[in-house]
Parts: structure tokens; sequence; C-alpha cells
């Protein structure tokens, strides 16, 4: 069979090979050019022509192969195992270090919140004693009561936790 010879390509692969050489053209690509483009798009999708008497690798390949193909196999698998084995007594702990590090996050994030509320609601109490002409509470040191209720807010919280 001369160099160059498509006979044993099927049908809808000389299809494909015309359609991807129109394709080239149109894009502004020589008549050679574009040949050349298309059968090596159309070898490298498929392997070479796919009609018997064609040098077809992927045939020769599978009888060759499939003896150390199952072999190889068996070899992974056991290889797999062994991985997995090894990685999942760590990876127990550490999802339970996870839980544990996202659970202490989100008792934070709500204590969090819990002291700027409290703090709030001593600020408006605050403000409408103060409207009323009632005078604040102050502590021993002087300290006005709206600080003096978000440190006892933070307290209750820490205690909490």
């Amino acid at each position: 069979m001369p160099r160059g010879d498509k006979s044993s390509y099927t049908d809808k692969q000389k299809r494909n090979a015309e359609h991807i050489e129109e394709s080239e053209k149109d894009q502004g690509r020589s008549e050679a050019a574009a040949e050349r483009i298309a059968w090596a798009t159309v070898n490298k999708q498929d392997g070479g022509g796919k009609k018997s008497g064609s040098a077809n690798k992927t045939a020769a390949k599978t009888t060759k192969t499939s003896k150390t193909a199952a072999t190889k196999k068996a070899a992974v698998k056991k290889t797999a195992a062994k991985k997995a084995a090894a990685k999942a007594a760590p990876a127990k702990a550490t999802k339970k270090a996870a839980k544990k590090t996202a659970t202490q996050a989100a008792e934070k994030a709500t204590t969090k919140t819990a002291i700027r509320k409290t703090v709030k609601k001593a600020a408006k109490k605050t403000v409408a004693k103060q409207a009323t002409g009632k005078p604040a509470s102050k502590t021993a040191t002087g300290a006005p009561a709206k600080k003096t209720a978000a440190t006892g807010a933070r307290k209750r919280a820490a205690g909490k936790t």
C-alpha cells in the first residue's frame, strides 16, 4: 500500500476528513495544508484507518496486553486497598477534629451575638433613663452604665462556654 493511500479508512472517516478540510479552507488555509490537517485530525481521533487489512494498532495491542492488563489491574487494586486502609484511621480522627472546631466556632459566634444584643439593650435602657431625667447608674470607678453592661455581658458569656 503506497504512502498516502486512504483505502483503509471507513466512509465515515473519509466524510469527517472532507468536512474538516472544507472548514480549514474556509479559514484561509491552502488546499494542501487543509488536506494535511484534516487527515491528521482523523488519525488523531481514530488512530488511523479502521478497515480490516490496515495496520490497526488498537486490535494488536488488545490481544497482546490482555493478560498483562489483568495482572496490572490486580496489583493496582491491592495497592489502592492498602492506601485506603492507611488513610482510614487518620481520616476519622481528622473528621472529629474538624467537627469539634466547627462546633466551637459556632459557639463563639453565638456568644458574640448574645454579647452584642445585651450591650444594645443596656445602651437603650441608659438612653431611656437619661431621657426621663433619672440619673444613669455608675460603678465605683465612675465608668458609664453602657461599659458596665458590656463588661457584665462578656463575663456572663465567658462563664457559659
